[in-house]
């Protein structure tokens, strides 16, 4: 099913939902999270999910609410096609294990948008995916994994990557589910602690992630000295 207005993430201009939650009439919830990552780039965020973080890195990301995490499916050098195995806790909620199947980022957006901002610069990364909950999810007779959405999108900036992260929970949902069960299964508490997880797993990438980058591309790329 489209998500609604979608292309309007590609555009730099200010939408109305920039971070917070809504919901729609059919129970769906969004979930928007912008944050500023001083000292990025979107080839550095790209690159993090290429790399497909192990538990190790996993933590690194966020400390306080990641778990563990594995990988199924798709090839070692890229997320594209792969599954996300991982457990997180969002805030004081009990641990999810959750399955994040990235997919061509293209496939979230009118094509041509999306390849006229990627060629003007107004997007320099794109993260994108279906989110089921358990390692194994529910899925159509093409394989795509049913439930949710996740859409990051980054810009880079003179100072660093400004990001949009934006999540749909129910969306494959919807024509099976009343409003009301909606609102049970993903309530407003989940959405605000969704919201304060996604910003803080994001603060704490920008702090390490462009060493990290720096260190494992620093054959093709001249590193500078502090000194």
């Amino acid at each position: 099913m489209p998500l609604p207005n979608q292309d309007s993430l590609l555009d730099p201009t200010p939408t109305p939902l920039e971070t917070g939650y809504e919901r729609d009439t059919d129970g769906v919830l969004h979930v928007a999270c912008r944050t500023d990552l001083h000292g990025t780039t979107g080839e550095m965020f790209e690159w993090w999910f290429r790399s497909r973080p192990d538990t190790q890195r996993y933590t690194w990301w966020h400390p306080i609410d990641h778990v563990s995490s594995d990988w199924a499916e798709g090839q070692k050098n890229t997320h594209v096609g792969s599954i996300h195995l991982a457990e997180e806790r969002f805030g004081h909620l009990p641990a999810e294990q959750i399955s994040i199947q990235f997919r061509d980022s293209e496939e979230f957006f009118t094509p041509s948008t999306y390849h006229s901002a990627r060629a003007n610069g107004d997007i320099t990364a794109a993260v994108c995916g279906r989110i089921g909950f358990g390692f194994n999810p529910e899925r159509d007779h093409n394989g795509r994994v049913l439930g949710n959405r996740l859409l990051h999108l980054g810009r880079d900036t003179d100072w660093g990557m400004v990001l949009r992260s934006h999540f749909y929970f129910g969306v494959d949902l919807a024509e099976t589910s009343t409003p009301d069960q909606l609102r049970e299964t993903f309530t407003d508490e989940f959405a605000q602690e969704m919201l304060r997880h996604c910003y803080n797993e994001m603060t704490f990438l920008s702090r390490f992630l462009p060493h990290l980058h720096a260190t494992d591309n620093r054959d093709r790329t001249p590193v500078p000295a502090p000194w």
